[in-house]
């Protein structure tokens, strides 16, 4: 974990220098994202409810991956950003998995580690979860009678399995995953969100990473293997901002507020089928949402 923090700060910092990317002067309030859709929608979403109380804003749409975005926000270059717990306590944490997973458990957990560790506080629960999940097509998962992750044991070494960028290497993706089931698959692929979802629809894999709110699962007709073996964590989805922006800034902390719960996994799937089906762009999306929430104006 301490190498994947250390490329990060060099990411970000290669990033500032480089003046490609400017970030914005200390007037505007800076959002940073991860790499897939539901992570642009989810920042323009704040953006979109900051502007509409009268604050400037600048989304850095696709700024990387989880520690990426998190350096960037303890050096101050990024001021808040969408998190899961799950990836909080496993990834940022480096906490021993649970014998058991609970939900409240991982969230207070990283709510407490998080404070302690680096000062960082969460401030909105949106109210769903994006797990990692195995996912292979519907008609191989059928012609193999395949419903369990422990069931692909038999079917490992002949797999090539697509992963996000992270998931391969993180402690609590493949590595967890071979580790509880006690096989290893052939080999991995990994690429952004779209690749990776191309590759299985075009056969290049056999298996990936799957995202539980991605309409792509249903689209490529791709089953959501069972985690029989409780390998993965949950993963509900947090706002997270440093103690000292909070600090200064409490009533950007109170507006962001207003999307607690808001954010039911059905919604968050629909919201990321109009960007990949209806190929509408993502602050398109989060407007239209906010607009029908009530939480902005419609303009």
């Amino acid at each position: 974990m301490k190498l994947n923090i250390l490329i990060a700060f060099i990411v970000v910092i290669a990033v500032i220098a480089s003046g490609c990317t400017q970030f914005a002067d200390d007037n505007t309030i800076v959002i940073g994202s991860k790499q897939f859709q539901e992570s642009y929608i989810l920042a323009h979403m704040i953006s979109l409810l900051l502007e509409e109380h009268g604050y400037e804003t600048d989304v850095k749409e696709g700024l990387g991956g989880t520690f990426v975005n998190y350096e960037a926000m303890k050096q101050g270059q990024v001021n808040v950003y969408v998190e899961y717990t799950g990836t909080a306590y496993s990834q940022i944490l480096n906490k021993p998995p649970l014998d058991v997973w609970d939900p409240q458990v991982v969230y207070e957990e990283a709510e407490k580690g998080l404070l302690e560790q680096d000062g960082v506080l969460i401030i909105s629960n949106l109210g769903f979860e994006d797990a990692y999940a195995i996912a292979v097509k519907e008609d191989w998962a059928q012609a193999n009678n395949v419903s369990r992750i422990s069931e692909l044991e038999e079917f490992a070494s002949e797999i090539v399995i697509g992963t996000d960028p992270e998931f391969a290497q993180r402690e609590d993706g493949l590595p967890r995953i071979e580790e509880v089931y006690g096989f290893k698959f052939n080999n991995y692929q990994q690429g952004l969100a779209t690749i990776m979802y191309e590759a299985i629809k075009q056969g290049d894999v056999e298996a990936v990473s799957a995202y539980t709110t991605d309409t792509r699962n249903e689209l490529f007709n791709l089953r959501i293997l069972e985690d029989d073996k409780n390998a993965l964590p949950p993963y509900d989805a947090i706002v997270v901002v440093t103690e000292k922006f909070a600090s200064e800034n409490p009533d950007v902390v109170e507006i962001i507020k207003e999307l607690d719960g808001r954010i039911d996994t059905d919604s968050m799937r629909e919201l990321n089928y109009q960007y990949d089906v209806d190929k509408k762009e993502a602050r398109d999306i989060a407007r239209d949402f906010l607009v029908q929430q009530g939480l902005i104006a419609e303009k």
